[in-house]
């Protein structure tokens, strides 16, 4: 595979040995983050033949440790080790905790979902039933998946387990990533997710001692609060740039193409269903009330059992640089029918003469509306009857 086994750490001692004992049965590349330790662990390191890494060594191979003089945090001693995992030549990294709560055992659960998914981002998915596991754990996975769905569209069982297979290539870790806590791990799959990345889950086991010998670092406050401000900002940049810009990009002529292919001249429906959804679409499109054209006409279009997609679709043929045009020729009509003068001097605006105004322009709209979406359901019959049955 061309991955190495990355192993951020600080002060776990206690648990280490034990990991590491375990850890070099399935892996002979394994690169431990000492993130600033003040504890014996790195001469328990050393007993297993790790070596320091040297700031000019950028090609390894084997045990190795990447040494931070202060601590800087997990999601920094995870980016820096991936940059220089990757500067080393390796093509994925799977990371693993240091405190004991992983299986070593699970890396072939690993290797076998990258063989079925060679491109994807691996995230560990626990199972929160397991004995000792802390409530507010369960808590915040579940706080965190609902954020994660919310900002990607995408479903994960489990979006925190630090259990996971990294791509090195195309991901910019030095670059991209801004945050150097814990808050990095949610971080990252979101920005996966949003480049077009393949994210999902690989059950693992999980291992929680008992209250009184578990270490950990996580300050619940402090870190909940990172957790927390990131989701919010993740969100408005969803709504803003990610989600609009998706949209865009599905909106070549190729996919619009295929949709109306899919949706009107291939659909099951028959061609009279499809003509009274293009009628529907079309005429809540040039009523007067323009920002709520899209949810009449889906609204409708469910009520009569039509084609949502088509009725929604042809809401839109009311583009904005229309609307003025759209909104004179209303108010002449209206006042066509009823006779009367169309009011073109603002200096002659009373109450009086907006609510004849109001009136005017509301009647010339149904109107218009109904010859419009007329004109449109004929020519969708003809086409329809050009180039399908039914």
């Amino acid at each position: 595979m061309g991955a190495v086994v990355i192993m951020p750490t600080y002060n776990n001692a206690g648990t280490v040995g034990a990991v590491l004992a375990d850890l070099v049965k399935y892996s002979e590349d394994i690169l431990v983050v000492d993130d600033g330790c003040t504890d014996l662990t790195m001469d328990i390191l050393r007993t297993f033949g790790f070596s320091e890494l040297s700031g000019t060594q950028k090609h390894f191979r084997g045990k190795k440790v990447l040494r931070h003089e202060t601590n800087k945090g997990k999601g920094a001693a995870l980016k820096n080790a991936f940059t220089v995992a990757t500067k080393a030549g390796y093509s994925y990294a799977v990371t693993i905790d240091a405190d004991g709560q992983h299986y070593p055992g699970d890396l072939p659960l690993f290797v076998q979902a990258h063989r079925e998914h060679p491109d994807s981002l691996l995230v560990g998915s626990r199972n929160l039933e397991s004995e000792n596991m802390p409530q507010r754990n369960t808590f915040a996975n579940r706080f965190s998946n609902f954020w994660y769905r919310l900002e990607t569209g995408i479903r994960l069982e489990d979006t925190q387990c630090g259990y996971r297979l990294y791509p090195l290539r195309d991901c910019g870790w030095s670059k991209w990533y801004y945050t150097a806590l814990y808050e990095f791990e949610l971080e990252v799959i979101v920005f996966a997710a949003w480049s077009g990345r393949d994210v999902r889950n690989v059950p693992v086991r999980v291992y929680y001692p008992p209250q009184d010998k578990r270490v950990s670092h996580f300050k619940p406050l402090r870190d909940f609060t990172r957790i927390s401000i990131l989701n919010t900002l993740l969100v408005l940049v969803s709504l803003l740039y990610i989600k609009p810009r998706n949209f865009l990009r599905l909106c070549t002529w190729k996919n619009i193409c295929a949709f109306f292919d899919r949706n009107l001249i291939h659909v099951q429906d028959s061609n009279r269903k499809i003509v009274f959804s293009v009628w529907t679409g079309t005429f809540c499109a040039f009523l007067p009330f323009y920002g709520y054209q899209l949810i009449l006409a889906v609204f409708l279009a469910h009520l009569l059992k039509l084609n949502k997609l088509v009725a929604g679709a042809f809401s839109a043929v009311s583009l904005p640089p229309l609307i003025p045009f759209i909104v004179f020729g209303s108010y002449w009509l209206g006042c066509a029918i009823l006779g009367r003068e169309c009011l073109v001097s603002l200096n002659e605006m009373t109450f009086e003469v907006a609510g004849r105004v109001l009136q005017e322009y509301i009647l010339g709209g149904l109107v218009f509306a109904a010859v419009a979406s007329s004109l449109f359901a004929a020519f969708s019959a003809l086409i329809l009857k050009l180039f399908r049955r039914g």
